[in-house]
């Protein structure tokens, strides 16, 4: 009876180990996951920066230099070309903040991989917990 009773302890002793280590490993798992993410964006958003920039200062270069032309090109008129473009670019920018206010309210599941694999990893161990809580 000795050996039965400490080979079923010893048994019982080993899957909790192998349990907990199986949880480890799989929260490492994620974790790596979430920090792969997390990185993944941050590069993502610093690119966006960046190509956003260079893309408003080669605009805004090339606008002046079309409104210092249009000045030229019609110098009796550069009252009302003046008005006419700065009326212009007040009404783009006001649809610029429109656009810019949108996109800022719609939200962007972060980390959305991240947050599914977990929700598996619930479901499963759920699965596993109701497996073995029911008896053969």
């Amino acid at each position: 009876m000795s050996e039965s009773a400490s080979s079923a302890s010893g048994g019982l002793l080993a899957a909790t180990r192998n349990s907990a280590a199986t949880l480890l490993a799989t929260g490492r798992t994620r974790l790596e996951l979430l920090a792969n993410e997390i990185s993944e964006e941050k590069l993502r958003a610093v690119h966006l920066l960046l190509l956003s920039q260079v893309a408003a200062f080669c605009l805004m270069v090339a606008t002046i230099l079309a409104i210092g032309v249009l000045l030229v090109l019609f110098w009796d008129n550069r009252l009302a070309i003046l008005g006419g473009l700065t009326a212009f670019f007040l009404a783009g920018s006001g649809l610029a903040y429109l656009a810019l206010r949108r996109t800022m309210t719609r939200s962007n599941r972060l980390f959305a991989a991240s947050i599914s694999e977990l929700g598996k990893d619930l479901r499963q161990l759920q699965g596993a917990a109701g497996n073995e809580s029911r008896p053969d």
